[in-house]
């Protein structure tokens, strides 16, 4: 499977921002830990990062046609881009929403996300748990 796996907003930052929050790790050290589970064997993954909401809208528009599944984190937009669930229900590539922290037990805004009803599911407050609880979620899809 080719699954693209998409950070938005500050997640650059991990293991900076807040690390009480989103822990020590950086995207990078995530990456290399997703890419090296055994679930990840024989699928190819990509990673974006970008702070820019038309860059995401953009990169998720280029996946149609060459990716099977994506896996998205989109940082603050989770609360408020309709822009960004647009295009993820536009592209119809089956998407998992994954948070590294429990939104739901956050601020009252953080609560929200406006990205949930267009992707297969959330995982929320797993950690970095989180990214590989999506890509078996996917590759569940193709068995």
């Amino acid at each position: 499977m080719n699954i693209l796996v998409i950070n938005g907003p500050n997640l650059n930052l991990l293991g900076i921002r807040k690390p009480d929050v989103y822990g020590h790790e950086t995207l990078s050290d995530i990456e290399k830990w997703l890419n090296e589970q055994e679930e990840s064997e024989g699928h190819n993954i990509e990673w974006y990062q970008s702070n820019h909401e038309g860059d995401l809208i953009d990169r998720l528009q280029e996946a149609m046609g060459n990716t099977d599944g994506i896996i998205i984190n989109p940082g603050a937009f989770t609360h408020y881009s309709f822009a960004l669930r647009d295009a993820i229900a536009s592209v119809n590539i089956p998407t998992v929403e994954v948070h590294l922290s429990d939104i739901y037990s956050r601020e009252v805004f953080r609560k929200v996300s406006v990205i949930k009803d267009v992707c297969i599911k959330q995982i929320s407050g797993k950690g970095k748990s989180g990214y590989v609880k999506g890509l078996i979620k996917l590759i569940s899809l193709s068995e």
